[in-house]
């Protein structure tokens, strides 16, 4: 697995758009415009890419051409030291026939963040290119006034902050680190962002609460798991599944000394769409090697019919034996952990108490 070097002191951060951009007119933009004075005046630099602004596209900034050789020359360019998507969407797999991810597994690593549609690259640098990146927040909600903790530790990941160097390894980048992060004790059911108030922070009135699994078997016992870290948005990760992009088996048969964890979240699938498509995974092989599952809080995850959120997961993945972690932070009703794909991940789960090691080797 490649790492990427570290964000340096007034380095230069790169945004992209995609997926959707921060269009003029829309509250988003002024989140986002926010979020570059607050960069710039930690002392980065910047560039955008040309769709940061656009509207042009369906489900995304542009057309799937121009967003293709936007995240090709935003990759390619010696300019940014990092890369931030501006926003999640709905047809980001478009833009993949026109993205050679060959190309970017013999460039330079360079660490990429987003999360939702972003999948679409996240999952497919990891899998493709050995390439880790960051499953994490979009640029326009660094705008919100103040912080949450969770932007502290994702943009401390991309500039080496929050990781510690491992004794065994003393190389220079990223390569040989570690970054821990843990759970946030609130999380938000309802966002109060709008035209009116584009800068809120998270609107925090619900208390986590995690229901923890050995198999199918709820458990109050703590639990520590550790395997390669794959996932992210399921509604993008199935329709990956089976296409030319799909080398999921490949990768899980790589690192299958190290197993896979898999953490999962969902925006609009229903209990049954994610009941659906854990089956499609288990029956592509995606499954295999498998040492633990951590699934966020599902968006519309509401029960239908005799089907709850947490059976619509554990029909799979109880039967697997391994732990299960679900209503993590992760995802769409934030804060979310952030998370580095393709790292070697450790869960430690104490109570309600979560916490993720992430080892950059």
């Amino acid at each position: 697995m490649r790492y990427p070097a570290f964000l340096q002191n007034e380095g230069v951060i790169g945004f992209l758009a995609p997926s959707f951009g921060c269009a003029e007119g829309d509250y988003r933009t002024k989140a986002f415009r926010r979020a570059l004075d607050k960069w710039r005046s930690m002392g980065y630099r910047q560039v955008l890419g040309p769709n940061c602004f656009a509207a042009e596209g369906v489900g995304i900034s542009n057309t799937p051409e121009k967003c293709g050789q936007e995240v090709m020359d935003m990759f390619l360019s010696k300019e940014a030291q990092c890369l931030i998507s501006c926003g999640g969407g709905e047809l980001m797999c478009e833009i993949l026939p026109h993205v050679d991810f060959r190309r970017l597994a013999e460039a330079e690593p360079k660490w990429f963040m987003g999360y939702s549609d972003n999948t679409n690259l996240t999952y497919l640098l990891a899998t493709l290119a050995d390439t880790a990146s960051v499953y994490g927040p979009c640029a326009g909600t660094f705008g919100m006034e103040p912080w949450h903790e969770s932007l502290g530790d994702a943009f401390g990941i991309l500039t080496g902050e929050k990781a510690e160097p491992l004794d065994e390894y003393r190389q220079e980048g990223a390569f040989g680190h570690a970054v821990k992060v843990r759970g946030y004790d609130k999380w938000e059911c309802q966002s109060l962002k709008g035209e009116e108030n584009p800068f809120a922070p998270y609107n925090l009135t619900e208390s986590r609460i995690l229901r923890t699994y050995l198999g199918r078997n709820r458990t109050s016992e703590s639990l520590f798991f550790s395997g390669r870290l794959l996932g992210g948005c399921l509604d993008c990760l199935v329709n990956l599944l089976g296409t030319r992009f799909d080398r999921t088996r490949e990768f899980a048969e790589r690192y299958r000394e190290d197993g896979i964890i898999w953490f999962l979240e969902a925006c609009d699938l229903n209990v049954f769409s994610i009941r659906r498509a854990m089956w499609q995974m288990e029956e592509a092989g995606w499954l295999s090697h498998v040492k633990g599952f951590l699934v966020g809080r599902a968006l519309n995850g509401a029960p239908l019919m005799n089907l709850n959120a947490y059976d619509a997961v554990l029909e799979v993945a109880g039967r697997k034996n391994v732990p299960v972690v679900m209503d993590a932070d992760l995802g769409h009703l934030p804060p979310m952990m952030p998370i580095v794909v393709g790292s070697l991940g450790e869960v430690t789960v104490k109570g309600n108490d979560i916490s993720l090691t992430m080892k950059m080797i």
